[in-house]
């Protein structure tokens, strides 16, 4: 029993506006900025304590989206997984911050990346970053694009010479960095 792992939930917490911005947020007991994230209580769904430690964290109610990944770690001897959501902020704050939090900001993705204080989190943070921001379509806007109004012509490069890296290879790429990081996928 004790090397039983620590599960744990916590989300890349967006706020929408001019610019997207994600939450980090500062511990009381080291000054360390980390992603919002926390112990699940026992037999609490993953998705459930995620969602709850956000809450507590940042102060603000969420929408939980997708699953975006996992990481792992040795905390005081054990394996500890973190298991880690998409999830958009209501605008204000609707509750007070916790005592083990003295501070939340909400950063451009880069400048969050910058702050947070452990290497695994700012990997992390980068790897799924950009997917975290994406603005979604709404499913009305959606189904109007399908049922062709209001639909725009697609987007001419200005300079075709340079070319992009085909999308596969990029996710895929991605994908071996994080599974190297997490030690699996061989």
């Amino acid at each position: 029993m004790p090397n039983k792992t620590i599960h744990a939930g916590g989300g890349i917490v967006v706020r929408n506006g001019a610019r997207p911005l994600v939450a980090v947020v500062q511990r009381s007991k080291d000054d360390r900025w980390v992603l919002p994230r926390g112990k699940l209580k026992s037999a609490e769904r993953p998705i459930k304590g995620a969602e709850r430690e956000v809450v507590e964290e940042t102060g603000h109610r969420v929408r939980v989206r997708e699953f975006l990944g996992a990481i792992t770690y040795r905390a005081r001897g054990r394996s500890k997984v973190v298991q880690f959501w998409r999830m958009q902020a209501q605008a204000r704050p609707s509750h007070e911050l916790m005592r083990d939090i003295s501070a939340v900001e909400w950063l451009t993705l880069a400048n969050a990346i910058r702050r947070l204080s452990y290497p695994l989190e700012k990997l992390f943070l980068r790897t799924v970053g950009r997917r975290a921001i994406a603005r979604r379509k709404s499913r009305t806007a959606k189904a109007n694009s399908r049922s062709g109004r209001k639909r725009r012509p697609p987007r001419k490069s200005k300079n075709r010479s340079k070319r992009k890296k085909p999308k596969a290879s990029a996710r895929a790429e991605r994908r071996s960095v994080l599974q190297r990081v997490l030690g699996i996928g061989g």
